[in-house]
């Protein structure tokens, strides 16, 4: 990464894996792929963008797994802008984005289905053999997360499954198919499940980066969204989404 940033802030919109195709509206598009965990926060950060700035067309915001994103942009996708949940996913694109910059933190907490009777209070009670308990896969930002604070208070466990993206486990817990897992702090704002704090996640910190990237087929247009994102309007909007602030890396 050439320069990483400090900076708070949010992203936004975007068609699949960075197809052309006419616009949404009339302005300039631009397309913005991001992490699961900044879905709700880019979709609000976009609406509020395009509203000030009717010339720029934020396309439907283009959402996964960092891994799963960065790993189209390897194959060719070009979207113009790309933030994902950890600094690791976005280092093996960063030769491609001239300026980087750490715009939002977060933290893992425990979820549990909401009014389960589930035996879980940290994290040692997810090592129970007797518990469904999903994580994300270990090469997700989330998952990757997860391993971290589980080693750092030395818990081995076996998931039931390992997902995608941190949406998918979240779904899992709060449908009732999974009796346990781990999602970021801000995937549990407004949903109806049991929240847990977890021993040590204060210490195991997601950073996000996000940049134009330099094919980016808007790169104007595009900087003009990352600056907004990351300024006071993104950033009162990640703030209120239980994001924290970012930081130079």
């Amino acid at each position: 990464m050439r320069r990483l940033v400090a900076a708070t802030a949010a992203a936004s919109g975007v068609l699949l894996a960075g197809c052309a195709g006419p616009a949404d509206g009339d302005g300039t598009p631009v397309t913005v792929f991001a992490a699961a965990s900044l879905q709700g926060a880019f979709e609000e950060i976009a609406a509020a963008f395009e509203a000030e700035h009717p010339d720029v067309d934020i396309r439907p915001i283009v959402t996964d797994g960092s891994n799963v994103l960065v790993t189209q942009i390897e194959e060719g996708a070009a979207p113009d802008i790309v933030a994902t949940a950890n600094e690791q996913t976005f280092d093996r694109i960063a030769d491609d984005v001239s300026e980087a910059r750490i715009f939002a933190t977060n933290t893992l907490v425990i979820v549990t289905p909401p009014d389960a009777e589930t035996p879980v209070s940290d994290l040692a009670d997810l090592a129970d053999p007797g518990l469904n308990v999903v994580l994300c896969a270990p090469e997700v930002p989330c998952g990757a997360a997860s391993g971290t604070l589980l080693d750092s208070v030395g818990v081995e466990l076996t998931p039931a499954s390992e997902e995608q993206n941190v949406t998918a486990v979240l779904t899992k817990v709060a449908t009732g198919v999974a009796d346990a897992g781990l999602v970021y702090r801000t995937d549990v704002v407004g949903r109806d499940v049991g929240v847990l704090d977890a021993t040590g996640a204060d210490e195991v910190i997601s950073r996000y980066p996000i940049g134009v990237l330099d094919a980016a087929p808007e790169p104007d247009a595009a900087a003009e969204f990352v600056d907004y994102v990351t300024g006071d309007s993104g950033r009162a909007v990640l703030e209120a989404r239980g994001f924290g602030a970012g930081s130079t890396r």
